[in-house]
């Protein structure tokens, strides 16, 4: 089954033809990040103004590249939930208008879905049962993965996500946007040991996550510093910070698969591609005898690819849209 599949949930017009859920004839991205840096972080609006210039050509190309004409599609899929509206927008109805006037099913995805499916391309031999660490800019989530689109939430964060906190650090600190990216790189050179910083919890809620604290302490320590005229060691700081939050998500990550018994983990989403992150989890599951999963980098951003792999399963289990089908800015991920 050949599914073209659309992504603009955010600052990345992208198309991609996947096969069966698993096999990529073709990925497509054209990317906002320049545009969006000169204000150091996405203008929603211009967001979407660019999705409209960019997303007839970016489809075209994905056709082309995949080898695959309309008539040989079998389903048109589009993320429609949850992201900026105005981006989503753009998406859903390219491709309601292109399912429309092709004849073919219409498949709607939830994006975090298509997150985690991005490790059903790169790992073939990945199937549910699994635990889920979702994290991106906007969202941190642990979730159950009993089936491909039977999924249970067991931690989410309070405030801020666990991308949005990196990135916001990393502006304070005078690093260029996207702020994570930079952050990561600057931090392998500092000592994640140097500043003493919070792990912030939520009482009654062992399995949440809490960033803003942490964001904010960091904030402190830079405005104090400046107060005092002190000299701040930023690699030492983004190392400290960096350290601080990979911590809260691999604690809570490991006290939910020891309390769902889960032996395959899973990584999923932009903070996937966190250097620190991948370590510690490689260790940890090096040391217990779980299994684990991490997509490859190309895969860890916002794509297509991994739209078109969940839309697969979302097909195989009915989940299909009319015409009526709209974006949403927010969605659980445990809603078809």
């Amino acid at each position: 089954m050949k599914i073209l599949a659309i992504e603009s949930s955010c600052d990345e017009t992208a198309a991609a033809v996947v096969e069966d859920g698993r096999r990529v004839l073709s990925s497509i991205v054209a990317s906002q990040v320049e545009e969006h840096r000169l204000y150091g972080g996405v203008v929603p609006e211009i967001a979407s103004r660019r999705h409209s210039e960019a997303i007839s050509g970016v489809v075209r190309e994905a056709l082309e590249t995949a080898g695959t004409p309309l008539d040989a599609l079998d389903a048109v899929a589009v993320t429609y939930a949850p992201g900026l509206i105005g981006a989503l927008l753009v998406g859903v109805n390219f491709a309601k208008g292109l399912a429309l006037s092709a004849g073919l099913p219409l498949i709607p995805v939830h994006h975090l879905r298509g997150h985690i499916a991005a490790n059903y391309i790169a790992h073939p031999d990945l199937a549910p049962p699994f635990l889920c660490l979702v994290v991106s800019g906007g969202h941190s989530h642990i979730v159950e993965v009993s089936d491909y689109t039977a999924l249970r939430v067991l931690g989410r964060t309070r405030d801020d996500a666990a991308g949005e906190a990196f990135d916001k650090a990393a502006r304070a600190m005078g690093m260029p946007y996207p702020g994570g990216i930079a952050l990561d790189k600057l931090a392998e050179s500092g000592n994640g040991r140097a500043y003493a910083l919070p792990h912030p919890a939520v009482e009654g809620s062992p399995l949440d996550f809490s960033f803003s604290g942490l964001k904010t302490a960091v904030i402190n320590i830079l405005h104090n510093a400046a107060q005092k005229g002190e000299e701040i060691s930023i690699p030492d700081l983004a190392a400290s910070y960096r350290k601080a939050v990979v911590d809260c998500l691999v604690k809570n990550f490991l006290a939910a698969a020891d309390e769902t018994r889960s032996e395959t983990l899973v990584l999923a989403g932009g903070v996937s591609a966190n250097r620190l992150l991948r370590r510690r989890m490689e260790a940890v599951c090096k040391k217990t005898g779980r299994a684990l999963y991490v997509p490859p980098l190309p895969l860890c951003g916002d794509n297509a690819a991994m739209i078109g792999a969940q839309a697969y399963y979302e097909y195989l289990a009915g989940h299909t849209a009319d015409m009526s089908l709209n974006a949403l800015a927010r969605r659980g991920i445990e809603e078809s």
